[in-house]
């Protein structure tokens, strides 16, 4: 419990002390009634002018509650202790619980679990980090893609290979306890204070080995190369589950298996799990180079050694439908997000120095249930599956198509690159990278690249760079739970995460990831007393 001084403006070159003082001048408090600290800073480059922007917490030996109700300042407030009271049940569970998927969602939720004393049994399709991070370099070279270890599937997830943002909307007090348990583990201190925090694929990568590391020693087990195939049920409830290795018995298991497990989406359907479908996005990668970015958005003061590499956040409506700006990565890469083979798929990744020389972010138009309805659950699914595959016969191969933005503007290929040039590790064809996306896409995609450029300029540039497809920004369906969290159609399994619809990037699954694990505490029992 604290008092919290938010929208603190100062130059962006004062130092953090001076965030300090300012919150005890504005309350009217001395460095000996209280103690300060940061909680929260942004960098606000809007209107020409870059301020720092802090939010202080104060914290008193007298009731800090009555104080800020007393001030009656809009920047003042009393932030109580939110978190949730971790539960704990009183029911023996016959089996140890079963965690499905060891990304972000299945990582908090064995962890979550093996603290507490409840030895979850973790299954993972792919391998741990060591073996994703060959079979990964392997196919980047040249090689064959494995469909169970690549990109998307193995330890950590799909986001053990990316920018590691920590940015959410959700506004959930576990949040907190996600960031703290990353730097527990080796993340920055930092990001437990950044507005924006971002670990970097190189950091966490180490992350989630440290989080591996300590679910075992609490009495968890960790299974590499082990597939869901089904899960066995009697009388509507959870029996076991079936695995490429064998039966796990259980009647609880939180199933984590992201976005992209379409195989373990059609069997849990055949298994009687209900699914429905949602919407999400498909779109491109656009390219720029970051020093041009930084001086569009920080003007004389780009490449100023306080500054963060310039980042943003671009979004437009029109007609129902948006285009948005998503996983943008500073200094980053493009890279190969394939998990089928004969297709193509685009993502983004940073490591932490955000040093590259382009910067890169998907632009993504929303797609609809609508848009695919072929009467079954996986109608984007197979959306998806049609664009990834278009672009693989576009190239004939695992290169992906890319195309000059004043090109795709004008209706025309590209026979090569500007200023910018591709990072995309295969390596691309130039011609028209948006090929494959429906024609309500492009369009969408045509007509928001001026209005971005009038936002920030030079966003529109003709050597600017797209690269495609984009498929994979979200689940294309839900894997529908009740308000007990359990899956309709099969009671003791807790689908949870992005595969099954209820998070949309790292720090929203690890939340979910965690509130799956309590579910469980909260009924039964530790195993280990």
């Amino acid at each position: 419990m604290s008092l919290l001084v938010s929208n603190i403006r100062l130059p962006f070159d004062a130092p953090e002390q001076q965030a300090l003082a300012e919150a005890r001048r504005l309350t009217g408090l001395t460095a000996d009634e209280v103690q300060a600290a940061v909680c929260r800073v942004s960098i606000d480059a809007r209107r020409g002018r870059i301020s720092r922007v802090y939010s202080v917490r104060l914290d008193a030996p007298f009731d800090e509650k009555a104080f800020a109700e007393h001030l009656q300042m809009p920047f003042v407030r009393y932030k109580p202790d939110e978190k949730p009271a971790v539960p704990r049940g009183k029911k023996r569970l016959s089996h140890r619980p079963v965690v499905v998927g060891l990304g972000p969602a299945g990582l908090f939720a064995a962890y979550t679990l093996a603290k507490h004393g409840y030895a979850p049994v973790v299954l993972e399709r792919g391998g741990d980090l060591d073996e994703r991070d060959r079979a990964v370099d392997a196919f980047w070279g040249g090689g064959a893609l494995d469909p169970d270890c690549n990109i998307q599937f193995g330890e950590g997830g799909a986001g053990a290979y990316s920018d590691g943002k920590l940015t959410t909307r959700i506004g959930d007090p576990l949040c907190e306890t996600v960031l703290e348990t990353l730097a527990a583990h080796g993340a920055p201190d930092e990001i437990v204070k950044k507005a924006k925090p971002h670990v970097g694929t190189d950091i966490l990568k180490n992350v989630v080995r440290a989080m591996r590391r300590n679910i075992v020693e609490n009495g968890g087990e960790v299974h590499f190369r082990t597939a869901l195939t089904g899960v066995s049920l009697q009388g509507g409830a959870l029996r076991a589950v079936r695995t490429s290795a064998g039966e796990t018995a259980c009647e609880r298991a939180v199933v984590a298996v992201g976005h992209s497990a379409r195989d373990t989406f059609t069997a849990l359907h055949q298994n009687g799990v209900y699914f429905e479908p949602k919407a999400f996005s498909v779109g491109v990668r656009i390219e720029h180079l970051q020093s041009e970015l930084d001086r569009a958005l920080y003007g004389k003061y780009a490449g100023h050694p306080l500054l963060p590499p310039a980042e943003y956040n671009l979004s437009r409506r029109e007609g129902g439908r948006a285009c948005y700006s998503f996983c943008m990565c500073p200094g980053g890469v493009v890279v190969a997000a394939q998990s089928e083979e004969n297709t193509v798929v685009t993502n983004g990744m940073s490591y932490h120095a955000r040093d590259g020389k382009n910067a890169n972010a998907a632009l993504a138009v929303s797609v609809d249930p609508r848009d695919y309805d072929d009467g079954t659950p996986f109608g984007g699914m197979a959306l998806q599956r049609r664009i990834e595959r278009a672009a693989y016969a576009q190239t004939g191969s695992y290169r992906a198509p890319c195309q000059r933005v004043g090109d795709f503007l004008a209706g025309r290929p590209s026979r090569g690159a500007g200023a910018v040039q591709p990072s995309y590790p295969i390596g691309v064809a130039y011609g028209e990278a948006a090929a494959s996306l429906p024609a309500f896409a492009q369009d969408m995609l045509r007509e928001s690249l001026p209005y971005f450029g009038r936002k920030i300029r030079g966003f529109d540039a003709p050597d600017a760079l797209l690269t495609g497809p984009e498929t994979r920004t979200s689940s294309p369906v839900r894997m529908t739970r009740g308000d007990d969290l359990f899956g309709l159609g099969c009671a003791g399994i807790i689908p949870c995460g992005e595969g099954a619809g209820y998070a949309g990037g790292i720090m929203s699954a690890a939340v979910d990831g965690i509130r799956a694990a309590y579910r469980i505490m909260e009924e039964y029992a530790p195993v280990l007393e």
